[in-house]
């Protein structure tokens, strides 16, 4: 039987991902990170690999002018659709399109920053880079790409234990480049979701910013619980505590 593609994963595991209010772990130590990097007010925003839109919608309610987002799963992209309608102040389109087939010569507008919150953990490096040369593209002169990963460590640090995990099938930190690591994050209501990362080192992300055409050092914030989050729900977030769990890199366009 042939492996399930990541459109597929996410159009089974849809429902999953619904939501208006913060449920997932990356919910609450990332995606607002994102949105205070990418500072949407008054702008036009490219979301690559938007799912469900909730970024989108946070980035509306920050006062972005106008949000475009593609992500390959169809129904993610649905209840993105259908969500939007709450944001009446905001230009929220959503189309259902693979990102690594994007091309650099494409009509659509220009932006003035683009973010791709967790979807550079589901492509090999050579799609990553592919993409990242795209938003370097389609962002204007002093325009911002923001993005989050997994940290490149977490899967070596920690055994496949709830509340996440990817499994490291017996790879090495350098010998599971571009290999598929499955897993598992917890919402807080105890449901499961599956999510995948396709491994690549540190220099891997460096590497392909600077080949994709960001020649400037980009921000990076490793993102991890916090103190307050453990305080909130010490049973949820404290088996985390200590752990680098994501990275955020905001990479300028001169």
């Amino acid at each position: 039987m042939a492996e399930k593609t990541t459109a597929d994963l996410y159009d089974e595991h849809a429902g999953d991902w619904a939501r208006d209010q913060r449920i997932l772990l990356s919910d609450f130590t990332a995606r607002p990170r994102v949105i205070e990097e990418l500072a949407p007010a008054g702008k036009r925003v490219l979301d690559l690999g938007c799912g469900e839109g909730y970024v989108a919608r946070l980035a509306a309610r920050a006062g972005a002018f106008s949000v475009f987002g593609i992500d390959s799963s169809v129904e993610m992209i649905d209840n993105a659709r259908r969500s939007a309608h709450a944001e009446t102040a905001c230009q929220l389109t959503f189309l259902a399109r693979d990102a690594t087939q994007l091309t650099t010569t494409e009509a659509d507008a220009d932006f003035d920053c683009a973010m791709a919150v967790f979807l550079f953990n589901y492509l090999t490096r050579a799609e990553m880079e592919h993409v990242m040369r795209v938003a370097h593209v389609r962002i204007v002169p002093g325009g911002s790409f923001v993005f989050t990963v997994p940290h490149p460590c977490f899967p070596y640090m920690r055994s496949p234990s709830k509340p996440f995990y990817f499994k490291t099938e017996g790879h090495d930190y350098f010998a599971g480049v571009d290999c598929t690591y499955e897993g598992q994050i917890w919402r807080r209501d105890g449901v499961t979701v599956p999510v995948r990362c396709v491994h690549k080192t540190w220099s891997d992300y460096f590497e392909a910013l600077g080949r994709a055409g960001f020649t400037t050092i980009p921000k990076v914030v490793e993102l991890h619980v916090t103190d307050d989050h453990v305080r909130d729900d010490p049973a949820f977030f404290g088996p985390l505590r200590g752990y680098p769990l994501h990275v955020l890199f905001r990479a300028e366009v001169p």
